[in-house]
């Protein structure tokens, strides 16, 4: 027996051994192995993203510049860093090799802060002292010495976190500057005078991001290596630019289209002959939308009473401010958060927009971008061509109670609107029509969101006109080229959820305290009014017996004192229980993290040994 005790104990040392080696030698041999446990998935990454790192030629160089000493008593970021180095090294893991991440804590004045500053990362002061920067930033490099950066990775952008890595890899793998070719009717590039010579700021701005050409009003050919195709405006565009247009989408390109019910950007000239005949300002792409099951109702703009910008209009008493239905300010939940074209805007502006229809048998999948509010409506729009008169259409006002949709993403397998094929006779291109394919488009009922007048103020800078934007216009322009010129993996991420995710039980403690603080407190702003209003009665009859009165005043004072010191004392006991509730959960929440689960484990080994001991024996 005595024999067999001690085989049982050294069989158990050896156990153990073994369990310790098996350890060492997993940690080492399975450092590329990770599990993501999270209910969001927030450390593993997209299919858009491992595809993307799939098709990686070239190493790229990752260098994540984190003060962690200097921010140390930040633990918002200093949660958030762990988060950003843990999905770093996993697009590492996941990169076969071609991402080299180095992590990099910057001392105040060495080499490595300098390094960090030339590369154009953002250092925070947190001392107010110049020296005492702290970083916390990506730096990215290719085999062709390009560069680009996350300045300083901002908390409140956590949700597009693997886009903006993503995107930001995706660039660097393929540098070259993107061409954005332009189909428009309106004068956005300028022209001969009286028109006007200057070109519309939206096509300055572009042109410092991408290599931006002019295709004209009516293109017959679209060159199919365009990163992404413009559409502003189109009207009496010919049967060849008709189907240079259908065939280019159908190919796979990409492509924004800007139409409007009434474009007030638009400088036709009534007709001669018909002066008294208001020309046509609305955009005519009814002929491909059809086919997509997607309509922008003719004669309608969109009126938004909660977006309405306040304009300087003439009343029956003369100048007076008021609310012009027709033209929008869109903030807040009119700017879908779940996109990155739209996520990060604050504002925008449109004029006269129309609004986008889908119908049930679309094969179109339709993503709002931008929205009216549900207290909108859809004005006709010969009221505002012949009339605009705010307060008519205020006085008019009748709230459909749901949405319009004012810009949406549009993804699905369309047919093509040339069915017989090429529309010119003797096209040599019908073996190469695509009748039937995927279409990946972005599609804004308004062309006004363009126009300088509704987002553009110039300022006089030392004898030099200076634009500068009063709305998030540009941006939006810029974000949608910006996505829809990245592969078709880029496209498809989306936000992924914060890793701050409270606990609902926590809250709902403190919600429950806070709710029972805030009665308690009221009420002691009520004795406190009651006591004020019985001082002033007694003020009121004062005179001769005012002695009294000021001793009935001071006992009155007194009471009231009395009444707050206790009633003080039931609000830190209030405070003093939510905080022991709220330690009370927390220590049992760690209690079952750190100690239940690896105790059970334990049990259940160690009943094991116990069982096998006891079958030795």
């Amino acid at each position: 027996m005595r024999m067999r005790r001690i085989i049982s104990g050294t069989g158990l040392l050896l156990a153990a051994a073994l369990a310790i080696s098996v350890i060492i030698v997993a940690n080492a041999a399975f450092t590329s192995l990770r599990l993501d446990l999270t209910s969001g998935g927030l450390y593993t990454l997209s299919e858009g993203s491992r595809n993307i790192l799939k098709k990686l030629e070239e190493p790229i160089a990752l260098d994540f510049y984190f003060s962690r000493k200097a921010l140390a008593d930040y633990p918002q970021i200093m949660n958030y860093a762990t988060r950003v180095r843990d999905l770093l090294e996993e697009y590492a893991a996941r990169s076969g090799g071609q991402l080299d991440l180095t992590i990099i804590e910057p001392e105040p004045f060495s080499e490595q802060e300098d390094q960090a500053v030339a590369s154009g990362l953002q250092g925070i002061s947190l001392t107010g002292n110049p020296g005492d920067n702290a970083y916390f930033g990506l730096v990215a490099s290719n085999s062709t010495d390009d560069k680009d950066t996350i300045a300083f990775f901002q908390v409140n952008r956590e949700a597009a976190l693997e886009y903006d890595i993503t995107k930001l890899i995706y660039n660097l793998a393929n540098p070259e500057k993107r061409r954005v070719g332009v189909i428009t009717s309106l004068p956005m590039f300028g022209g001969m005078p009286p028109q006007g010579g200057k070109p519309w700021t939206i096509v300055s701005l572009l042109r410092e991001f991408f290599a931006v050409e002019n295709l004209g009003p009516s293109p017959e050919r679209i060159d199919p290596d365009l990163s992404v195709l413009v559409v502003v405006h189109p009207k009496e565009m010919n049967p060849g630019a008709r189907y240079a247009l259908d065939q280019y989408l159908l190919h796979g390109g990409k492509a924004i289209l800007f139409v409007d019910t009434l474009a007030e950007g638009d400088s036709s000239q009534p007709d001669p002959e018909n002066p008294n005949v208001m020309p046509d300002l609305d955009s005519d792409l009814n002929w491909l939308l059809a086919g997509w099951g997607i309509e922008v109702p003719e004669g309608k703009v969109a009126g938004d009473m909660n977006s309405a910008m306040r304009v300087q209009a003439q009343g029956e008493r003369g100048p007076m401010e008021t609310y012009y239905l027709p033209w929008l300010q869109l903030t807040g939940a009119a700017l879908s958060k779940d996109d990155f074209v739209t996520s990060q805007l604050d504002l925008v502006h449109m004029g006269t927009s129309g609004v986008i229809d889908r119908r049930a048998d679309s094969p179109m999948a339709i993503s709002p971008l931008i929205q009216t509010s549900d207290q909108s409506m859809r004005i006709e729009r010969d009221l505002i061509l012949f009339q605009r008169d705010p307060q008519v259409m205020l006085r008019n006002f009748k709230p459909d109670n749901k949405t319009q949709i004012l810009a949406a993403r549009l993804k699905g397998k369309v047919k093509t609107a040339f069915p017989d094929g090429p529309a010119t006779e003797g096209d040599d291109k019908a073996a190469e029509q695509v009748k039937e394919a995927e279409v990946n488009a972005i599609l804004v009922a308004d062309t006004d969101i363009l126009n300088d007048l509704f987002w553009v103020r110039t300022q006089s800078y030392y004898g030099m006109e200076v634009p500068q934007a009063i709305a998030n216009n540009a941006d939006f322009v810029v974000n949608a080229i910006d996505n829809l010129s990245g592969s078709t993996d880029l496209i498809s991420l989306r936000s992924r959820s914060a890793s701050a995710r409270p606990f609902e039980v926590v809250e709902k403690i403190r919600r429950e305290a806070e709710s029972q603080f805030r009665e308690q407190e009221q009420a002691l702003q009520a004795k406190l009014e009651e006591t004020e209003k019985k001082i002033l009665e007694l003020q009121k009859e004062g005179g001769e017996g005012g002695a009294i009165l000021n001793a009935e005043q001071t006992r009155a004072i007194d009471s009231f004192r009395d009444q707050q010191v206790k009633t003080r004392k039931e609000l830190r006991a209030v405070q003093h229980e939510l905080q022991k509730n709220i330690e009370r959960l927390g220590s049992l929440l760690k209690f079952i993290n750190i100690g239940l689960v690896p105790l059970f484990i334990a049990l259940l080994a160690l009943g094991a040994g116990l069982y096998r001991t006891r079958r030795t024996a």
